[in-house]
């Protein structure tokens, strides 16, 4: 039984990120949970999908979770092997030492982080704002 109810909750949040035009939740194939089972708990879940081409598009559709207020603590991420993991635990790491070592004017314009397996700066402001602060 929960099993159908956690398929069901997987294709709800699907639903939530796909276009009219799109029936990704019908390419769930298996979900499973991770973790065991603790009442109250939020575990977390991996779904198989039938295409590869249905998790690229879920992938990059995800975004549109973002706004959403129910769906605060879901994280969509794409499968990775343990050299994959590996290799995004170092760029983590690394992007957290980085983040450390801002000033405190760098701490107010971007922080690091790793997005599709790069580090990159994610400004927190307009480009065209800090260009003006830094002037000032």
């Amino acid at each position: 039984m929960r099993e159908c109810e956690e398929r069901e909750l997987a294709k709800t949040f699907i639903k939530q990120v796909q276009d009219s035009t799109q029936e990704l939740d019908q390419e769930v194939e298996e979900v499973i949970r991770l973790e065991r089972f603790s009442e109250g708990d939020m575990r977390p879940m991996k779904e198989r999908m039938k295409s590869q081409v249905a998790v690229e598009e879920i992938v990059i559709i995800k975004g549109k979770l973002a706004d959403d207020t129910e769906s605060k603590y879901i994280w969509i991420k794409r499968y990775m092997n343990l050299e994959e993991r590996e290799k995004e635990k170092v760029l983590t790491n690394e992007a957290k030492e980085k983040n450390e070592k801002r000033m405190e004017i760098e701490k107010k314009n971007f922080y690091r982080r790793v997005l599709d397996m790069k580090l990159k700066k994610w400004y927190l402001q307009k480009k065209e704002e800090v260009m003006e602060e830094a002037r000032n």
